[in-house]
């Protein structure tokens, strides 16, 4: 909750008091190097002669200028070996606190002339101290600072990694990150690298913002604390003019500073009976405002009080320089440069806040707009119930857009998950569709689990529901949409009258889901305008392709990189769906005794292709016989399409690649697999792979900050790489993977990179089973009962848990292990309020 609860003020402050801190930062960096670039701008103005008899006495300086400008001097800064230009400042015009500023030769008292760019840089200090906005601008500063000291103290708890005392986690920037990604990454590094030169330009700065801290550091510092020079804002006193004697003055500044003098300011005090202050340098002091001070008579230069820097403790001499803390000189030219260097950089946390924040505002917006609203329904007629039941995320999909269909006809409708779906919703409907899909080999998909266990297997009289099922499955499973054929039979047998015969869909066939359109046409009596839109295949590069288990006693796995030639968004979780081909030797092969040749031409949809082209996309059949004695084009007509392949994505769209992991799939006569095969080995990189996006609603992070469980083995990392990603780039660290495979030495998959996410924090737990590292084979579920307590606290914490690779074994056994350590029903309610995911295969 704390963790949270500084996110979001981190965040808050970031967006509205960064612009000012960005701000401050540009023109404090410009001010720290003033006197250098002035110099640089003005070396006829600001540079002088050295001469063997050294400066003048201030008693002749002071009587030359006031007699050359006629005004009294107020301010005289001289340093004795330096070859700069001496200051002067004349007595202020009534009502005003500073007089005018003029440069002098030192040496001779003669006026240097003005100085280009004096006023801009006087511009930006008032910016950078007031915004020009007087005392209000003070507070708002103030106010920055003081949020700058926080920024500095939650992003430093925020992104504590598990792994303390490594610096690689602390300070190193992993460049291979690309946008959201890249941008936390740069967001946290450097401001882990800039992290004390802020706090010690905050904890500073503050002292000229805030009387109470100002007051409150004196007091906690000062050796004498009555007797420092207390700063007071206000209007200048009013009274009878000095009287200043500046031999007197000048005696007593040498008698007390010495013959290693190197700089002096003497400060008039703005009326009579007040004493004149005078600030010193030496020449061995350690930095630029190690001052000594002397409070004197100016009338008589009697020392009333003489402070040396040299003799002060170290929490005096601290608060004396705290000007030269603020800008990095206590330090040296070392210090200036990396104070300014950090100021220069303060932009850049403004910049990628903003820029992580409209992504997060983006990403709220796309969840929003996945689910487009339906108008509200103003009609009294009872609504259609579509309720559905969905793995990766296409049956509610279809759902929604059945109850378009229904509502373009005019017919009032709730979409509602079949979890959510209860017995009263069924006997109170007159009309429903049940758009749901089977997962695995005829079970129902997670989030329908309650439904089954609760109403499908209970005795309701539904005589007056009228009903039809769109039934979403694979035949490559022996229980073809098992579980909705469960769903219609109980239906039917509860009293259900079927509106028209359940529409199965193997693996999204287009024709199947025409006929549930023009079905839905017949009961509305307004057919579909068009299909419903399905995501086109786009032709994407293979552009990288990295073996990740070299040596491996297993199947080969492989890194796949795909670019898209136009921009492409994607939510961690979702899939892509891949049409494989055929590989030339199988092409070639097939066409042996046919008596065609693979140049021959033939017509698909329309357009002209090659019989070898054409072959690349259809089902070759082992037999052949029926298809001897057949032209090319009566060939190509007899063969069926192959289907696609679904694989989970790796990657995050900021990350600039498409990403998935592959393993080879092996035959027994050594062969490989249509899809992996050629994703794997015969495209070569480079090619064209045919591929679509599919959202996977089911597998999607969930909205808020929670803890995330993730449970995977082989390649089910993909997906789970995916969402470890989204959540790194969202700054969210509570993070448990627990990962299973072979054998560590050659099947640590991603190995450096989960490492490294480990190291820097970015995971705060990886449990690792790797079965065959010894005698007695150890799984992933093994680990997660290993770890039933450090289970139950995150679980109490509010933890997500997903689950992504092999439906048997691992996902199988992960799920009995939960309920051992949790009990059916409290994995039920898990499943029930969507902190229990799968995407399984």
């Amino acid at each position: 909750m704390l963790k949270k609860t500084l996110f979001q003020l981190h965040w808050f402050f970031g967006i509205t008091a960064g612009l000012v801190l960005a701000l401050m930062g540009i023109t404090g960096a410009a001010v720290s190097f003033q006197d250098e670039i002035l110099r640089a701008l003005n070396p006829s103005v600001l540079t002088v002669q050295k001469r063997d008899a050294g400066v003048l006495p201030p008693a002749e300086l002071v009587r030359k200028l006031e007699a050359t400008e006629g005004q009294t001097v107020a301010m005289l800064f001289v340093e004795s070996e330096s070859g700069n230009a001496a200051r002067v400042f004349f007595t202020p015009p009534p009502g005003e606190r500073r007089g005018q500023l003029r440069y002098f030769d030192p040496y001779t008292g003669d006026y240097m002339g003005d100085v280009v760019g004096q006023d801009v840089f006087g511009f930006l200090l008032q910016f950078h101290r007031f915004l020009v906005m007087g005392d209000t601008g003070r507070n708002i500063t103030g106010a920055c600072t003081l949020i700058l000291v926080f920024f500095c103290l939650s992003g430093l708890y925020l992104r504590w990694p598990r792994q303390v005392a490594s610096w690689r986690a602390w300070l190193t920037l992993d460049w291979r990150k690309k946008g959201r990604a890249f941008n936390w990454d740069l967001h946290s590094v450097v401001g882990t690298w800039c992290l004390l030169a802020y706090l010690l330009s905050a904890l500073t700065g503050l002292y000229w913002s805030y009387d109470w801290y100002s007051q409150g550091l004196t007091k906690l510092l000062s050796d004498a604390p009555h007797n420092e020079r207390v700063r007071k804002r206000g209007p200048a006193p009013e009274g009878a003019a000095p009287v200043a004697n500046y031999d007197a003055i000048w005696s007593s500044i040498y008698s007390n500073a010495g013959p290693g003098l190197n700089a002096y300011n003497i400060r008039m005090p703005a009326v009579a009976g007040q004493p004149a202050t005078v600030y010193y340098l030496l020449e061995n002091s350690p930095h630029d405002r190690a001052l000594n001070q002397i409070n004197l008579d100016p009338a008589t230069g009697e020392v009333k009080s003489h402070d040396q820097y040299a003799n002060k403790s170290l929490g005096s001499k601290l608060l004396t320089s705290v000007y030269a803390l603020h800008t990095g000189s206590y330090f040296g030219l070392v210090g200036r440069i990396i104070l300014t260097l950090s100021s220069v950089l303060m932009p850049l946390f403004f910049i990628t806040g903003w820029l992580l924040y409209l992504d997060r505002r983006r990403k709220k917006r796309q969840v929003r707009d996945a689910r487009k609203g339906l108008t509200t329904n103003h009609s009294d007629a009872p609504a259609w119930l579509i309720g559905f039941a969905s793995q990766s995320g296409f049956a509610e999909q279809l759902a929604w857009q059945t109850a378009g269909q229904l509502q373009a006809a005019g017919l009032p409708v709730k979409v509602q998950p079949l979890g959510s779906v209860s017995q009263d919703d069924l006997r109170q409907s007159e009309n429903a569709l049940f758009v749901v899909s089977t997962f695995g080999d005829g079970e129902a998909p997670d989030s329908a689990r309650g439904f089954e266990r609760s109403v499908l297997g209970q005795d309701l009289s539904l005589k007056g529901l009228n009903y039809s099922v769109l039934a979403l499955g694979d035949r490559q499973y022996e229980h073809f949409c098992g579980f909705a054929r469960r769903l219609h039979f109980w239906l039917t047998h509860q009293g259900g009258n079927a509106l028209f015969a359940p529409v199965e869909v193997d693996s999204g066939d287009t024709s199947a889901l025409l006929h549930w359109q023009q079905q839905l046409g017949q009961l509305t009596g307004q057919a579909a305008v068009s299909a419903w839109p399905t995501a086109q295949y786009e032709n994407w590069t293979l552009s990288q392709r990295t073996l990740l288990n070299r040596d491996s006693a297993g199947s080969d796995v492989y890194l796949l990189g795909l670019t898209s030639p136009s921009p492409q968004r994607w939510q961690a979780g979702d899939l892509v769906e891949v049409l494989p081909r055929n590989c030339p030797w199988a092409i070639e092969h097939f066409l042996e005794g046919l008596g065609l040749a693979g140049s021959d031409g033939v017509l698909i949809e329309g357009l002209a292709q090659s019989l070898n082209q054409a072959l690349a996309t259809r089902q070759l059949p082992d037999n052949r016989a029926h298809l001897v004695g057949l032209h090319a084009q009566a060939l190509v007509n007899a063969l069926v399409p192959l289907g696609m392949r679904e694989y989970s994505i790796a990657s995050i769209a900021s990350d600039g690649v498409l990403e998935l992991i592959v393993r080879q799939e092996r035959h027994p006569d050594g062969s490989l697999g249509l899809a992996s095969g050629w994703l794997t080995e015969h495209a070569t990189v480079g090619s064209s792979i045919s591929l679509r996006l599919r959202r996977n609603s089911g597998f999607h992070l969930p909205e808020a900050p929670v803890p995330l469980i993730l449970l995977g083995n082989g390649t089910g990392l993909a997906g789970l790489r995916s969402l470890l990603k989204a959540r790194i780039a969202d700054g969210q660290q509570r993070n448990w993977l627990l990962f299973g495979e072979r054998n560590i030495q050659h099947d640590f998959l991603c190995q450096d990179e989960l490492q490294g996410w480990l190291a820097s924090g970015d995971l705060a737990l990886l449990d690792l089973a790797f079965s065959r590292d010894q005698e007695e084979k150890i799984y992933v579920q093994d680990r997660l009962r290993e770890s039933a307590d450090v289970l139950r606290k995150w679980l109490s914490e509010g933890a997500a848990i997903y689950v992504c690779g092999s439906l048997q074994g691992m996902a199988a056994g992960v799920d009995q292990a939960l309920v051992d350590i949790l009990g059916r029903e409290a994995v039920d309610r898990l499943i029930e309020q969507g902190r229990y995911r799968r995407d399984v295969y």
